[in-house]
C-alpha cells in the first residue's frame, strides 16, 4: 500500500508584513498531493472585454465557416491563438430592439443589454449582469468577488444618450437592478486593491506604502525568504516570477505617476494613468494577470471606454474620436481611422492572452482555465447596429472549449452564449433566466463542431 505523506498549503495563502498583504499565486505546494490532476488545479476564470462604437465588420468576419476561416486584418494580431479561438459570428443583442416610443439610446441599449439580456428602458431598473452573476458564487472562494476595469475616467460625468442617463453607457456590469458598477481606470487604485489591501487606517503606514520607489515587497521580505525555504524548486521559480512581475508593474505605476505629475493641470490626467493607450492598456492587462494567476477574482469586466468614447489614439496615427471616426458617413479616411483602433486594441488584447498563456495554472495556463469573451454591443458604429455583434470566445474554459473554428449564426441572441458560459462553470441557467433575463431562446451551441 502506497503511503502519501505530501501535506498541502492553504490555497489561501498570504504574505504579510506592516500592514501589507500579498496573495500567492497556485503553487504545486498548494494542491494535496492525493488531488494532483483533479479540479482542484482548474479554477475557472471569467473575463469580459467590451469594445465601444462597433467594428468596421468587412475587416472583422472571417468569409469561411468551420475549421478552415482565414485571419482576418483585424484578426490577424491574435494569429498565435486561432486554436484556442472561436469566432462567433450572427449574434445580435436583442435587447437592445428599441421600443415605440423611446428616444434615443442607440449606444445606452446596446451597452447596458450586453451582460444583462434585458431591454433597458429609459433611467428605470435593469437587472444582475452575467458576470455578476457568476460573481456571487466565485466570490466564496476569492477575496474580491469581481473586478470592474477601463481605460476611461467614468467618475465624469458624460453626456445622456436620448432620454438615457450616462450611467447605462458607462458601465457593462449590473450588481443589480438599480446597481451600475464603476469601472476603475486608475492602475494605482486597481493595484491597491489586488496587492496593497492595508488593514491599518494608520495614516503613516500609508504614507510608507505610497512612498516613492517603496514596494509593496519590501514589506514582506521576511516571509518570501521563509516561505521559499520550505517549498521546493519549480514553485520557488513560480514564487519568484510571481514576484518580479509585481515590481514590474509597481514600478511602472511609479513611472506613469511621475510622468502624470509633470502634466499641466488643465490636461485632466489623474495620478496613475499611463501617457499612451498602449502603456495603459498593458498596465491593465498585467494586473487583471495576475489578480487571475493570485486567485485574488476569478472575474474580470474590461472596456476600453464607455460607449461614444472618443480616446486619444494619436499614437497610432488618429487625430479623429473613435465615436467620431465611428460616423465615418462613407469618407475612406474615417473608415481608416477605425480600422486603425480596431486593430490596435487586437494587438493589445494578443498581449492580455500571452500573459494569461504564458503563466502556469495547475497542469496547464491561466488561458487554458479561462472563458474570455471579447466583443461589442455594436456591429456597425455608423447605424448603431446591434445585430451580428463582433464575438470571440478564447481560452481553454478547463476543458469545456475547443477552438480553432468560425461558426456563424442565424437570429441568435448574444444572451444563449452567457447561457452556455454558465452552464460550462457549473451554475444554475434557471436562477438566471428567472432573473428577468428576457431574450434567451437557451444555450448556445458550441460544443458541436
Amino acid at each position: 500500500m502506497t503511503m502519501i505523506f505530501k501535506k498541502a498549503m492553504a490555497r489561501r495563502t498570504f504574505l504579510r508584513g506592516v500592514g501589507t498583504t500579498l496573495a500567492l499565486p497556485l503553487l504545486d505546494g498548494m494542491i494535496p498531493a492525493f488531488a494532483l490532476g483533479s479540479d482542484l488545479d482548474k479554477a475557472v476564470r471569467v473575463l469580459y472585454l467590451y469594445g465601444p462604437n462597433g467594428r468596421i465588420m468587412k475587416n472583422w468576419t472571417p468569409t469561411i465557416e468551420g475549421k478552415g476561416w482565414e485571419m482576418t486584418p483585424t484578426l490577424e494580431p491574435l494569429a498565435p491563438f486561432r486554436d484556442q479561438m472561436l469566432v462567433l459570428s450572427g449574434l445580435d443583442v436583442r435587447a437592445a430592439d428599441a421600443w415605440e416610443g423611446e428616444p434615443g439610446g442607440v449606444h445606452a441599449r446596446p451597452c447596458a443589454a450586453y451582460l444583462t439580456g434585458i431591454h433597458p428602458k429609459p433611467n428605470q431598473a435593469m437587472g444582475i449582469s452575467i458576470d455578476q452573476y457568476i460573481a456571487r458564487e466565485f466570490g466564496k472562494h476569492t477575496q474580491l468577488g469581481s473586478l470592474e476595469i477601463s481605460l476611461e475616467n467614468t467618475e465624469r460625468v458624460g453626456a445622456a444618450d436620448g432620454a438615457y442617463s450616462d450611467a447605462y453607457s458607462k458601465t457593462i456590469s449590473w450588481r443589480g437592478p438599480e446597481t451600475p458598477l464603476p469601472m476603475e481606470h486608475n492602475p494605482r487604485r486597481v493595484f491597491e486593491r489586488l496587492l496593497g489591501e492595508n488593514q491599518s487606517t494608520d495614516p503613516a503606514v500609508r504614507r510608507r506604502l505610497a512612498r516613492k520607489n517603496s514596494s509593496i515587497l519590501d514589506f514582506v521580505t521576511q516571509e518570501v525568504a521563509r516561505l521559499s525555504a520550505q517549498i521546493g524548486p519549480g514553485d520557488r521559480n513560480k514564487l519568484n516570477e510571481y514576484l518580479d512581475a509585481v515590481r514590474d508593474i509597481e514600478r511602472r505605476i511609479q513611472l506613469s505617476e511621475e510622468q502624470a505629475s509633470r502634466e499641466m493641470p488643465e490636461m485632466e490626467k489623474p495620478a496613475g494613468k499611463p501617457a499612451t493607450v498602449e502603456e495603459h492598456a498593458k498596465l491593465m492587462f498585467d494586473l487583471m494577470a495576475l489578480a487571475f494567476q493570485a486567485d485574488l477574482t476569478r472575474v474580470i469586466t474590461f472596456m476600453w471606454g464607455s460607449e461614444q468614447h472618443e480616446g486619444d489614439y494619436r499614437e497610432i496615427g488618429v487625430a479623429d474620436g473613435h465615436h467620431a471616426s465611428s460616423h465615418h458617413a462613407g469618407q475612406a479616411y474615417m473608415i481608416e481611422n477605425c480600422i486603425k483602433v480596431d486593430a490596435f486594441h487586437s494587438r493589445l488584447f494578443a498581449h492580455l492572452l500571452h500573459r494569461l498563456r504564458s503563466t502556469p495554472d495547475g497542469e496547464g495556463t491561466l488561458l487554458d482555465n479561462s472563458i474570455v469573451v471579447y466583443g461589442s454591443g455594436l456591429s456597425d458604429g455608423m447605424g448603431h447596429v446591434h445585430h451580428d455583434v463582433p464575438t470571440l470566445l478564447v481560452g481553454g474554459g478547463a476543458g469545456k472549449i475547443k477552438g480553432g473554428s468560425h461558426i456563424h449564426y442565424s437570429d441568435v441572441p448574444l444572451s444563449n452564449l452567457h447561457l452556455r458560459i454558465l452552464d460550462m462553470v457549473g451554475l444554475p441557467v434557471e436562477d438566471f433566466l428567472d432573473n428577468r433575463y428576457s431574450d434567451s431562446t437557451g444555450k448556445l451551441d458550441i460544443l458541436s463542431i
